[in-house]
């Protein structure tokens, strides 16, 4: 066959096929618009079209799997905010008091528009702009609150500290700003506001709690470790050397991809942080068609020897997961508490034309060592998902210990801190068991300098009800 021939065979097949797979799809746009047409003419009640073809989106979304979604409106905004780790409010954490049902405030943010009109934590919320809050929920008090910098609202305010029949209101007029979320917390606030990275009662281990992670995660982690990396530790008498590192994963969600992988570089000097891989070919299982996209550390290591552990549990999740895996598999920590969510997989946050995003699953988490960290739900509790405790360090603790635990931590991280009763707040050690059995790993302090199995101690690289944000 001529070789012109040959060229016109393959481009009319092509051509052909295309078109199958365009009719293909015409047809089922158009079965959608059929039912919409029909439903807008003949359904018993006017509807919405833009809310039928959301609805339609939803379903479409619902058969996929439990981590992709459409997300628009409110969903949208709360995504976005806690990946750019800012949005627009008053600086408050909200919680509903579990007593009274009242909004109440959890913490004003430091240095926020709440904090400088003098509103702390405690303080009831008693009406929004003159509309009261008795019996709002906490996911509609926080829509009220947040919105554009520069835009002004008025809070009713009352303090519980006063008798319950001398309560005065004093209306509290705040001016919004541009707020920034924290991702990586301390021990416990100073009277300025600052984290305290030094764990109580235990001189020379710093504590860095990572609640997510964000595009100004990595940065937060680096002005922590030169705080914790330049001997600012704090003690009676002659400074204690740093004995140790705890990095708490607990309840951790996730986040951004490229912020694990910070962290992560943070600590190693070299080596595979994590491979990711997309969609394989179909029937196929060849993994060679599909090579996982490799994550490598770079050269530059913090904390030299001195030893790390990484606090888990069951609600540790996604990115929390990819840091606690990669430091085990390198045996750079060692992991405590229990195994994490197993939440292994990748969702790409994909804009729509006509408003909206779609959080999309397009790829799997795979581990250093290759084991998947993704359960899969027909996957039993002995298959390979998640993050396991090291040998020893599985630590459950039962849920009144939890519950104290959360209440503890709640007052402990008011500003300015508030103490249990008795006048004396409890010592971390006392209140967590999971950080408590991790401190074993930590050696202790001889002659002022603690033992690193020979490796000197280097410097660095420079819940009850959950409180909202607003």
């Amino acid at each position: 066959m001529p070789a012109r021939n040959l060229i016109l065979l393959v481009a009319v097949t092509v051509a052909s096929v295309a078109a199958w797979f365009a009719r293909d799809r015409d047809s089922r746009g158009r079965r959608v618009n059929e039912v919409l047409a029909l439903v807008d003419a003949a359904y018993i009640n006017p509807v919405d079209g833009g809310e039928l073809v959301d609805s339609a989106i939803d379903g479409v979304v619902s058969k996929l799997d439990e981590h992709s979604a459409f997300l628009r409106g409110d969903g949208q905004q709360e995504l976005e905010a806690a990946l750019d780790q800012r949005f627009g409010g008053v600086g408050l954490e909200l919680t509903i008091d579990e007593r009274t049902g009242e909004l109440a405030v959890a913490m004003p943010l430091t240095g926020g528009p709440a904090w400088k009109a003098g509103i702390v934590a405690g303080d009831r919320i008693k009406a929004i702009d003159g509309a009261s809050t008795a019996g709002l929920p906490l996911r509609e008090a926080v829509a009220k609150l947040r919105g554009e910098p520069g835009q002004e609202v008025t809070l009713t305010v009352s303090s519980p500290a006063e008798p319950a029949n001398a309560q005065v209101r004093r209306d509290v007029r705040l001016v919004r700003e541009v707020v920034e979320i924290e991702s990586v917390l301390g021990d416990r606030r100073r009277a300025d506001g600052s984290w305290d990275w030094w764990l109580e009662g235990e001189p020379g281990v710093a504590l860095l709690r990572v609640t997510g992670f964000g595009e100004r995660t990595a940065a937060e982690l680096d002005a922590a470790l030169a705080q914790v990396t330049g001997g600012q530790v704090r003690s009676v008498g002659a400074p204690t050397p740093l004995r140790g590192v705890l990095i708490d994963l607990r309840g951790n969600p996730g986040g951004l991809l490229t912020a694990a992988v910070d962290v992560c570089d943070r600590f190693l000097d070299e080596g595979v942080i994590v491979s990711t891989r997309g969609r394989q070919a179909p029937d196929s299982g060849a993994v060679d068609e599909n090579p996982p996209d490799v994550r490598r550390a770079t050269p530059g290591m913090a904390l030299g020897g001195a030893p790390i552990a990484v606090l888990v549990d069951g609600l540790t999740a996604s990115s929390a997961e990819i840091v606690a895996a990669c430091l085990q598999d390198h045996g750079r920590a060692t992991v405590v508490g229990g195994r994490t969510y197993g939440k292994g997989t990748i969702q790409s946050i994909l804009p729509l034309d006509g408003g909206g995003l779609l959080k999309l699953t397009t790829a799997e988490y795979l581990r250093p060592s290759g084991a998947t960290l993704n359960r899969r739900p027909d996957d039993a509790d002995d298959a390979p998902w998640g993050v396991v405790p090291d040998e020893g360090f599985g630590v459950a603790p039962s849920g009144e210990a939890l519950d104290r635990m959360a209440r503890w931590r709640r007052l402990r991280d008011m500003q300015p801190a508030v103490t249990l009763s008795g006048g004396t707040a409890a010592m971390p050690r006392a209140v967590d068991e999971v950080l408590a059995r991790a401190l074993d790993i930590f050696p202790a302090v001889s002659a002022g300098k603690p033992e690193f199995g020979g490796e000197e101690e280097a410097a660095g690289d420079a819940h009850e009800a959950t409180p909202a944000g607003v």
